[in-house]
C-alpha cells in the first residue's frame, strides 16, 4: 500500500459558507484516506477533521493546497504557500472565481479526484517588485495578479514616467498605473480597460488608470522586459498595492521596478476545458449565435 496522500486546506474561517464547505471537504477527504492539514494562520474551525500545520515544514509535506473561497482567498493562499512549490486548487465560494477550478457544489468530486491524485499542474507567471529611493532598495514584494501604484491623496493625480527595458515610454498624469500578469488581466486591469490575455501567453501588461497624456494606452510587453514606474518630484504621495492585499507607502521620487518572478505560482487543474470556456462562463458572455462544434 502506498503512502497516504496529504493535502493542505485553506479557508476563510470567518465566513459561514467557507466554514461549512471546509467541514464537508475535510470529512470527505478523511473518509477517502487523505491526511488533511489546515494552515496555522487560519482561524480555528470547531469540528474540523484536520490537524493544524504548525510550520512550513509541516505544510511542505502536502501535495496540493485546496483553497475554499473567492479569488481574494486564493491570492491569500498564494502568500501562505509562497516558496513551498505547492499547487493551489481553488474551490469557488465567491462571485466570479477566475482562479478557481471547481464550484462549491462539487466538493465530493474534488475529494475523490484529490484522493486519486487526478490533477495536473500549470505554472502562472508572477511578478517581483523592487522599490528604490535615491538608488537604495527600500521595499520588495511580489504579485500573482497585479501591482498598482495609486495616489494616496484622492484630490490629486500622480505624475510619473513609465519606462520599459531602461527606456522612457511616456509621462502621464494619472490616478494610477497597473502592472499585471496574464492571470491578473481579467481583474483590475480588465476593469481599467486592459485586454484579456490568455494564461498560456507569457507577457506583462501595463495599464494607466484614467490617465491624462497623449499616449496612455495599455501596453503588452515581453515577459523578459523590465517595467519601471518613476514618480516625478512634483507628484503627490503614492502607495504601492500588491494583489489588492499588501499596501506600502512610497517615498518621494520612488522608482518601482517590476520584472517576471523567478518563482511562478502553481495552479492545480482538474479539467482540460479551454480558457475560452472559462472566460465565457465567468463573464456570462453571449455566444448564442455561434455555429461551430459544440
Amino acid at each position: 500500500m502506498g503512502a497516504r496522500r496529504s493535502v493542505l486546506v485553506i479557508a476563510h474561517a470567518r465566513r459561514e459558507p467557507a466554514v461549512k464547505a471546509a467541514k464537508k471537504l475535510c470529512k470527505a477527504l478523511t473518509e477517502a484516506g487523505v491526511d488533511v492539514m489546515v494552515s496555522s494562520d487560519t482561524d480555528p474551525i470547531d469540528g474540523l477533521a484536520a490537524r493544524v500545520a504548525q510550520s512550513r515544514d509541516d505544510m511542505i509535506q502536502a501535495e496540493v493546497a485546496i483553497v475554499l473561497g473567492g479569488d481574494g482567498t486564493i491570492l491569500r493562499a498564494a502568500e501562505v504557500v509562497r516558496g513551498l512549490g505547492l499547487p493551489l486548487l481553488g474551490v469557488n465560494l465567491g462571485h466570479v472565481g477566475f482562479l478557481a477550478e471547481a464550484e462549491h457544489d462539487s466538493l465530493h468530486e474534488v475529494a475523490r479526484r484529490v484522493a486519486e491524485g487526478s490533477w495536473t499542474v500549470e505554472e502562472r507567471l508572477a511578478l517581483d517588485v523592487t522599490v528604490e529611493s535615491n538608488g537604495d532598495v527600500v521595499y520588495k514584494t511580489w504579485a500573482l495578479n497585479e501591482i498598482t501604484v495609486e495616489r494616496a491623496e484622492p484630490a490629486r493625480m500622480l505624475d510619473l514616467v513609465i519606462a520599459v527595458d531602461g527606456r522612457p515610454v511616456s509621462q502621464v498624469g494619472t490616478d494610477g498605473v497597473i502592472v499585471a500578469t496574464p492571470t491578473g488581466s481579467t481583474a483590475y486591469a480588465f476593469s481599467a480597460g486592459g485586454p484579456v490575455i490568455w494564461p498560456t501567453v507569457e507577457a506583462v501588461l501595463v495599464v494607466p488608470v484614467s490617465a491624462h497624456a497623449l499616449f496612455a494606452r495599455p501596453l503588452v510587453v515581453a515577459p523578459t522586459s523590465v517595467v519601471a514606474l518613476e514618480l516625478l518630484p512634483a507628484s503627490p504621495a503614492a502607495v504601492l498595492v500588491s494583489d489588492g492585499r499588501r499596501t506600502e507607502p512610497l517615498p518621494t521620487c520612488a522608482r518601482i521596478i517590476v520584472r517576471r518572478s523567478t518563482e511562478p505560482v502553481r495552479i492545480a487543474r482538474l479539467h482540460n476545458a479551454p480558457f475560452t470556456d472559462r472566460l465565457v462562463a465567468k463573464f456570462r458572455l453571449p455566444v448564442e449565435g455561434w455555429r461551430g462544434e459544440s
